[in-house]
């Protein structure tokens, strides 16, 4: 019996690293699979809390950004700069200083393409 326990618990981790490298072979972004499209959708996300930058927005971003976070150091730049952007934009578009917000959005859309670029998504 406890042989047999073993088998199927050497069997059942077998599975799961299988369906991880299958899962990181599509992830990587290369490919298009789930994680590729859900890597796009997120990113299309970012897009519309820039053009309609509100309080929520910040959250909202940091909570879609934290898949990107551990990806190297240079992701991690680009989404403090990204964020800071945004936060500036919110802070614009809630004291209402309409003369500001056209340059902060293009600024954000740029750290936000930039970003694109850096794990691995066309902008």
């Amino acid at each position: 019996m406890a042989g047999r326990q073993r088998g199927a618990r050497a069997s059942a981790d077998n599975q799961r690293q299988f369906f991880e490298a299958e899962w990181n072979f599509w992830a990587d972004g290369k490919f298009g699979g789930a994680a590729g499209e859900c890597r796009l959708d997120c990113l299309q996300k970012l897009e519309a809390l820039v053009d309609g930058a509100n309080a929520d927005a910040i959250e909202e971003a940091n909570a879609l950004l934290l898949r990107f976070k551990d990806r190297s150091e240079q992701t991690t730049r680009a989404i403090d700069e990204f964020m800071l952007d945004l936060k500036t934009l919110v802070f614009v578009v809630e004291a209402g200083e309409e003369g500001f917000q056209k340059p902060i959005r293009k600024l954000a859309r740029a750290r936000l393409a930039k970003l694109k670029q850096l794990v691995n998504v066309p902008a």
